[in-house]
């Protein structure tokens, strides 16, 4: 499968709606990367996984899916030689947790879905990870009590800033250094207390200048008798920046030991998540399991297009047993290229483990490739004209197809001469037929839906239109042949029947009345200002026998298309516009628009030839020589039917 088929059969919409579903960020990468299987048995066990997921839902819809935020990233940080973060440890316990809960929810899941709840069981309980993880961070910082020595610590360095701002509070509020302070207040520059001195008073008090307002007018001096304290001080944060780091890599080491059981726990949340999306998105559109197979059977129920839901006009089909190929024709806009499409899309779905919109007992079989031209297929970029890119895309597809092939055209042989165009037709859908592939193909060409008549392993469909209202109604129609309706909607519009009688006439090479009575009372009277005849006419009006019927005579030398063989005409036309041919010593039944001659039987043959030598065997003209001399007793010909 290409990325040309996910795209014309909006793949690509489905998975982005899918992953609408999921809770992770893993989880969705897996799901915009799903790719069709063909083996049958993955399948099979991937869609029974989606039905089981689908009976826990109904049974309760809150799965404990923990949303991973950040677990992966934590996970790859391991072993980069410096310890793991407070609030990453945090995370670590959140998803601990989540496995946890997990794992309870599917303890009375198992008589519902035994496969999806024992995946549960890859996941190990780790509780001494989890209590140490929440014994020592807290608040998203390591806690007092993580350690006797942290505890030691934090509680010096308490008592130490505590003794700090006593001694910088008495020097603030003490009347020697009142008159020399900015303003009354403590600050911190660096990490170290000090006092707003005026400028000018820089002399009177001894210390260090650790800053200065932008004026200059105020420098920030930390006091010398505060100096020594501070320096305490700030070992004692060293200290305590050291047992905390001490103790971050006690609990980094405690999650390097769990690696792969925290890695494969992952995974399977994950799976989860993959799993419920696909269980979610069915429950949207009342998906079912499709039944596989790998005999090209396809028996799709009440099938819908997943992206129209409920506004699709339900699509019912059966093929495989009888026939592979169906020919569907119809009106423009009637649904035939949603039909091809909708089918494209469902075996899609299914080969990657989804659920389809339609009802039980739908059927899709498995294909190695989906391959399809479908669109009008404009290169700009290349300067193709659409014919030539249809073209290009069926030799590639004549070039991949075997039997287990899907192939899906769109009006074949549209965009040249309509006679070339249906013979191309006609041979690209004989050839892929040959190859062993099923296929569906829209056409509008009268002729292709005679050909699936008359060759076994092809069936005509038609997309009904509702002549009364003059809209289609979208629903396929297996095994009848449909037509444009041009005539029908003729009539109903308000043109005379005389005029389409004759335009049927011409089309069919048969008769067939339209009646009046389908018109209202008004439309009658200006319907039959079409056929008054204008009595000061000068033009003659002449009839033609052959209404428009190529005329061939016996013994022309005539090429049948599509196949390209030399005939000689026997007999015809009949009223339909059909001729006798014999081709390679058999007669057939060929319409005169399938005949080209090729050399007439006046170039080939003298006047008044016996054309028996042609068409009747020796034996027979013996026999007929004999009996036209005298009576012979059981002497019998057999002529050819």
């Amino acid at each position: 499968m290409n990325e040309k088929t996910f795209q014309t059969l909006e793949f690509n919409s489905v998975k982005e709606n899918l992953m609408g579903f999921a809770l992770t960020e893993e989880g969705k990468k897996k799901l915009m990367n799903l790719r069709p299987s063909t083996n049958i048995r993955q399948v099979d066990m991937l869609l029974d996984e989606v039905t089981e997921a689908v009976h826990i839902l109904e049974k309760s819809a809150s799965v404990p899916i923990h949303a991973l935020d950040g677990v992966e990233n934590i996970m790859a940080s391991l072993n980069k030689g410096v310890p793991l973060r407070p609030d990453q440890l945090t995370g670590l316990y959140y998803f601990l947790d989540a496995c946890k809960k997990l794992k309870k929810y599917m303890d009375d899941k198992q008589w519902l879905a035994p496969r999806v709840s024992s995946y549960v069981y890859s996941i190990e309980d780790i509780p001494d990870l989890g209590e140490e993880i929440i014994r020592c961070i807290r608040n998203g910082r390591v806690d007092d009590y993580a350690s006797k020595e942290l505890l030691r610590i934090r509680k010096q360095l308490g008592i130490q800033e505590d003794r700090l701002k006593d001694k910088i509070q008495s020097i603030v509020k003490s009347a020697k250094y009142k008159s020399f302070l900015q303003e009354s207040i403590v600050s911190q520059r660096n990490g170290r207390y000090v006092i707003p001195v005026k400028k000018e008073f820089r002399g009177k008090l001894k210390g260090t200048v650790l800053d200065s307002s932008a004026s200059g007018s105020t420098l920030y001096i930390e006091p010398e008798e505060l100096s020594t304290q501070q320096d305490q001080l700030l070992t004692i944060k060293f200290e305590e920046d050291r047992e905390v780091e001490n103790i971050l890599w006690t609990l980094t080491g405690m999650v390097q030991t769990f690696e792969p059981q925290l890695k494969l726990a992952i995974e399977t949340m994950v799976h989860y998540d993959v799993l419920f999306a696909k269980a979610k998105y069915s429950r949207s559109y009342d998906g079912v399991k499709a039944i596989l197979n790998e005999d090209q059977r396809i028996h799709l129920i009440n099938a819908v297009h997943p992206l129209l839901g409920k506004q699709a006009v339900p699509l019912s089909i059966k093929m495989g047993e009888g026939f592979h190929a169906l020919v569907i024709t119809g009106p423009n806009t009637g649904g035939k290229t949603v039909t091809i499409k909708t089918v494209g899309l469902l075996t899609l779905m299914t080969q990657c483990g989804l659920h389809i919109p339609a009802g039980e007992g739908s059927e899709i079989s498995l294909y190695q490739q989906i391959l399809l031209d479908i669109g009008d297929g404009q290169s700009l970029q290349q300067n193709l004209s659409t014919f030539s890119s249809h073209i290009k895309n069926v030799i590639g597809i004549l070039t991949d197809t075997n039997d287990r092939s899907l192939v899906l055209l769109d009006e074949l042989g549209s965009g040249t001469d309509p006679l070339e165009g249906m013979g191309l037709a006609t041979a690209i859908l004989n050839q892929l037929y040959e190859k062993g592939a099923t296929i569906l193909a829209t056409t509008h060409y009268s002729e292709i839906k005679y050909f699936a008549e008359e060759h076994e392993g092809f069936m005509n469909g038609s997309m009904e239109f509702n002549i009364d209202t003059l809209q289609p109604t979208y629903k396929l129609i297996v095994g009848q042949g449909g037509e444009s309706q041009a005539f029908s909607i003729a009539l109903k519009l308000g043109m005379h029947p005389e005029i389409i009688e004759k335009a049927h006439e011409i089309t069919y090479k048969e008769s067939r009345e339209y009646s009046l009575n389908d018109v209202d009372f008004h439309l009658r009277k200006e319907m039959d200002k079409q056929v008054i005849v204008n009595k000061h006419s000068t033009r003659v009006k002449t009839k033609k026998e052959n209404h428009g019927i190529t005329l061939f005579s016996k013994g022309d030398n005539v090429k049948v298309s599509p196949d390209g063989e030399f005939g000689i005409v026997f007999e015809g036309p009949d009223d339909k516009g059909n001729y006798t041919v014999q081709v390679k010593g058999m007669k057939i039944i060929v319409n005169h628009k399938r005949l080209r001659l090729y050399v007439s039987a006046k170039e080939l043959y003298p006047e008044n030839y016996d054309f028996d030598i042609i068409f009747n065997s020796k034996e027979n003209r013996k026999k007929d020589k004999l009996m036209g001399k005298r009576f012979i007793d059981g002497l019998t010909i057999n002529h050819e039917e």
